[in-house]
C-alpha cells in the first residue's frame, strides 16, 4: 500500500498534498459522473450526451493529476491548479445542468463542493474570481436553457435557481477571505511561536557574554562525544582554557573593559578551532574545548595555533588596549574513565601550565 501510495503521489511532501488534493477533487467528479449515470439509466437524461460529457469530465480531471504528478506544473505560479480545476469542474457543472432536465438540482451540490473545495485553498482574490465566473457561467446557462427547452427550464424556476445561485455562491466567497485571514493569523502565530522558540533555545544554550556554548548544553555535548566513543572506540580530548591575568584587568581597567577582552578572546578562538570541535564558556575566565576523534598529540597542535593567535590580539576598548595570554591544560580521555575524571586531569594540567609561568599548554599524563 505505501509503494502504490508513493508511486500515485511521489515522495515529496509538497507534491503529495498537491497530488491529494487532486486525487479528491477527480474522486468528487467520479461521484458526479456516476450521478449523471444513474439519471442517464432512469430516463432523466440523454444517454449519448451524458457518456459524452462522462469521459471529458474524468479525462480532464485525470489530465490535471497527471500535470501535477510530471511535475509540469511547476511552471506555474500555481503549481496545485486549483484554480483551473475549479474552473474545469464549473465549466462541467454547467454542462450537466442543461443535460439533466428536471433532474438539475442536483447540480447546486457540486457547485457547492466545488467552491468548498476552493475555499481551503484559494486566495480571497482567486475565489471572488471564481465566484463571479460561476455566478455569470450558470445564469447564461439558465437563460440559454430556459429559451432553448422552456417545457423543461421554465423561466421562473430558473430565475428562482438563479437568484439562489447569485446568493449563496457570493456567500461561498465571503467565507473564503474570512478562512484565509484566519489561515494568515495562524501562519503568523506559528512563525512567532517558532521564533520565541528559538530565541528561548538560544538563551538556555548560549553564554549571553560570549554567545558561546553555556556550560549545561556543554556538559549534553560532552556526554553524547562521550558514549558514542564508548560505542566505536575512538578517543576525544578535553582542554581547560583560562585567560592568563583577567583579574587585574578587571582591578585595573574595569568590568566592561573584562567583558571587552571576553568576548574578543572568545570570538577570536571560536574562529580558530574546527567546525566539528565544541567550545564553551565553562565558568568565569575559564573555557571548555572538546576536540573529537583527537588524539592529545594532534590536539596539542590545533591548541598551540590558537594559543598563539590569543597572545597576539589587542583589545580595544575606547581609550583603552589590552593585550592578554591564555595558558591550556589539554587531556586525552581514557577507556573506562568519566568524563568528570577527564576534565579533572585537564584541569590540573591547566593548573601545571600557570605554575610553569603561564601562556603554555599542559598535557595531562
Amino acid at each position: 500500500m505505501t509503494r502504490l501510495l508513493d508511486l500515485l503521489l511521489g515522495t515529496e511532501p509538497s507534491q503529495r498534498t498537491r497530488l491529494a488534493q487532486a486525487g479528491l477533487a477527480l474522486l468528487l467528479l467520479a461521484a458526479g459522473v456516476a450521478a449523471m449515470n444513474y439519471f442517464a439509466a432512469v430516463g432523466v437524461a440523454p444517454w449519448a450526451p451524458v457518456l459524452w460529457w462522462s469521459a471529458v469530465t474524468l479525462a480532464g480531471m485525470v489530465g490535471f493529476f497527471l500535470m501535477i504528478r510530471s511535475g509540469a506544473s511547476r511552471r506555474w505560479s500555481e503549481p496545485s491548479l486549483t484554480v483551473p480545476q475549479m474552473v474545469f469542474a464549473l465549466a462541467s457543472g454547467a454542462v450537466a445542468y442543461a443535460l439533466l432536465g428536471a433532474g438539475r438540482g442536483a447540480v447546486f451540490p457540486m457547485v457547492m463542493v466545488v467552491l468548498m473545495f476552493g475555499m481551503f485553498i484559494a486566495s480571497p482574490r482567486q475565489m471572488r474570481w471564481v465566484s463571479a465566473y460561476a455566478v455569470l457561467l450558470f445564469g447564461a446557462v439558465m437563460a440559454a436553457m430556459a429559451v432553448l427547452r422552456p417545457a423543461a427550464y421554465p423561466w421562473r424556476i430558473e430565475l428562482g435557481h438563479f437568484l439562489l445561485v447569485a446568493t449563496m455562491v457570493p456567500g461561498v466567497s465571503l467565507l473564503a477571505s474570512r478562512l484565509s485571514r484566519l489561515r494568515q493569523r495562524a501562519r503568523q502565530q506559528r512563525a512567532e511561536l517558532a521564533q520565541a522558540l528559538s530565541n528561548l533555545r538560544e538563551h538556555t544554550t548560549r553564554d549571553e557574554l560570549t554567545g558561546l556554548i553555556n556550560r549545561r548544553h556543554m556538559q549534553e555535548l560532552i556526554d553524547q562525544e562521550h558514549q558514542r566513543c564508548i560505542r566505536s572506540g575512538q578517543s576525544f580530548c578535553l582542554a581547560v582554557l583560562d585567560i592568563d591575568g583577567f583579574k587585574p584587568v578587571n582591578e585595573a581597567h574595569g568590568y566592561a573593559v573584562g567583558d571587552a577582552v571576553m568576548r574578543a578572546v572568545a570570538q577570536e578562538a571560536q574562529r580558530h578551532v574546527r567546525v566539528s570541535d565544541m567550545l564553551s564558556r565553562w565558568e568565569s575566565d575559564d573555557f571548555v574545548l572538546m576536540l573529537g576523534d583527537t588524539r592529545a598529540a594532534l590536539a596539542r597542535g590545533g591548541l598551540e595555533r590558537l594559543r598563539q593567535k590569543v597572545g597576539a590580539l589587542r583589545i580595544l576598548h575606547g581609550n583603552t588596549a589590552v593585550a592578554v595570554t591564555m595558558s591550556c591544560g589539554l587531556a586525552e580521555h581514557h577507556a573506562g574513565e568519566a568524563v568528570a575524571q577527564t576534565l579533572e586531569r585537564a584541569a590540573r594540567a591547566l593548573q601545571d601550565a600557570k605554575a610553569q609561568g603561564r601562556d603554555r599548554i599542559a598535557v595531562a599524563t
